[in-house]
């Protein structure tokens, strides 16, 4: 070392960044802070000194800062589980498109068949023996409101 003075200035500074600080007021009233509070005076103990800035949240490619950056194999296992996580995420999109899709198809499906019996034509349905007969109007009129509550919950 060609200048050894600078290393001890640099570690008595270092010393009396982590010495305990006090506050006081002094004879005059007014407050004073330092490590050193006159003797006969009463004095406050502040908080430890801050330590700098909070850790930061470890790099890309670092699992920890003590344990050190990762592997070639942590990273292959990283991006698997990326690649695992995207294909479940994209799975589920679909699911929910799909279910969007019947849920549209079936509020048309609702909305039509609320149109058709308030159309006024006659509805024909047919029974467990095959055979064809017509809706009358109260019949028609209970499956109308039948048809209007499928409707509003299909389509919501």
């Amino acid at each position: 070392m060609k200048k050894p003075w600078i290393f001890l200035l640099a570690l008595a500074l270092a010393g009396a960044a982590h010495a305990q600080q006090f506050k006081w007021v002094d004879k005059d009233g007014k407050t004073r802070y330092g490590d050193n509070p006159p003797a006969g005076v009463k004095a406050t103990a502040l908080g430890a000194p801050a330590s700098g800035a909070a850790p930061a949240a470890p790099a890309a490619g670092a699992k920890d800062a003590k344990k050190g950056p990762l592997t070639p194999a942590e990273r292959e296992q990283d991006y698997r589980n990326r690649q695992r996580e995207a294909k479940k995420a994209s799975e589920k999109a679909d699911q929910e498109m799909q279910a969007q899709a019947a849920k549209k198809d079936d509020c048309e499906r609702a909305t039509e068949y609320l149109r058709t019996l308030e159309s006024g034509q006659r509805i024909a349905r047919t029974d467990a023996s095959g055979e064809r007969y017509f809706l009358d109007e109260n019949q028609i009129a209970q499956e109308t409101v039948k048809a209007r509550r499928s409707a509003q919950q299909a389509c919501k």
